[in-house]
């Protein structure tokens, strides 16, 4: 008797199954398309909470794919010439590049505030 679709990969948190009528059902995420960059409402900010007294800007309310967030987060950190990270729905620049961050977003077509 030979499993059919035996990977193992899509199954990795299932360690044993005593039930020979067992299938294994995997749950898809549904994918969020992203706005364009006309009705992306952007909000710029500076903060320096939870931050070990380290002074970030916060880009936040961007509405689309991680993929998408993550590209654009990495073109920031690149013209801004800092690191940083994009997660969560939010991009962190580090240091104070507000302006600056404003200046390429609106280059870009963001609605920014």
């Amino acid at each position: 008797m030979k499993q059919q679709n035996n990977d193992w990969k899509s199954r990795l948190n299932i360690v044993y199954s005593t039930n020979p009528d067992f299938t294994y059902e995997t749950t898809t995420q549904a994918t969020i398309d992203t706005l364009p960059p006309e009705r992306q409402k952007l909000h710029v900010q500076l903060e320096r909470r939870n931050r070990g007294g380290k002074t970030v800007t916060l880009v936040s309310g961007f509405v689309g794919a991680d993929n998408d967030l993550k590209e654009l987060g990495k073109m920031l950190k690149t013209r801004c010439g800092v690191g940083g990270a994009a997660k969560d729905g939010d991009i962190i620049i580090q240091g104070d590049r507000v302006n600056r961050v404003k200046m390429l977003l609106t280059e870009l077509g963001y609605n920014v505030k």
